[in-house]
């Protein structure tokens, strides 16, 4: 007895079905692999924001105390808040390369380790050279360093995935950054709350909606 056989696994005949299925597929993959921009941006926005505006309060220029509290708060509060964005960050990369397999999913891993991995170095030789500063700078240097490397990671990350607007936002970091050095204490508190932790809230709502919107009208 004859049966009939039929290859289901056969491409379409018709090019525009077939270009109509690449681009559900390609949905599907986007889908899988799309984490949230507010995810990457409003850790750090956020951290910033209350951060350096603690810091700015309690350390003002011209040594102004705006509201009285412990020395130690405004620094235990950033450096935790910090922390707690850097493992954010590593994390949103790994999920980021967990859909994706190959070389993809190994430069998404690395990137987003390499947060975790710099935040702590840099904390432990922060916390060891501390002692040797001026009163007036640790803090000044403190914000400095993370900041900057904090900028330097999202040009990096730019760099990877080739991404512009990441690239861009690690340039205005790392400019805010300098402008807030070059203004001295207390003013660099104000500068890094407003245009560094602010444009990060704003610049990840931004991206987030505008991202949203291409995956809707896919």
């Amino acid at each position: 007895m004859s049966e009939s056989f039929v290859d289901n696994d056969q491409p379409p005949g018709d090019p525009a079905e077939a270009l109509k299925l690449i681009e559900e597929q390609r949905a599907a993959v986007m889908r899988r692999i799309y984490v949230d921009d507010r995810w990457w941006y409003w850790p750090w926005g956020f951290a910033w924001l209350i951060g350096f505006g603690l810091l700015f309060l309690r350390f003002g220029p011209d040594d102004r105390v705006f509201v009285r509290m412990p020395e130690w708060l405004p620094v235990a509060v950033l450096v935790a808040l910090l922390a707690v964005a850097s493992v954010i960050s590593a994390m949103t990369g790994t999920r980021a390369s967990g859909a994706v397999t190959g070389e993809s999913s190994r430069r998404g891993a690395y990137y987003g380790w390499s947060w975790f991995i710099a935040f702590a170095a840099v904390t432990v030789i922060m916390v060891r050279i501390s002692d040797a500063l001026p009163d007036n700078l640790v803090t000044l240097v403190w914000a400095a360093t993370t900041v900057g490397l904090t900028g330097a990671l999202h040009m990096a990350g730019g760099a990877i995935w080739l991404s512009r607007p990441l690239f861009i936002l690690g340039v205005w970091i790392s400019v805010v950054n300098v402008t807030g050095v070059l203004a001295g204490p207390g003013w660099q508190s104000l500068i890094m709350c407003v245009a560094a932790g602010g444009g990060m809230i704003v610049f990840g709502a931004i991206t987030s909606r505008w991202r949203r919107g291409r995956r809707g009208s896919a």
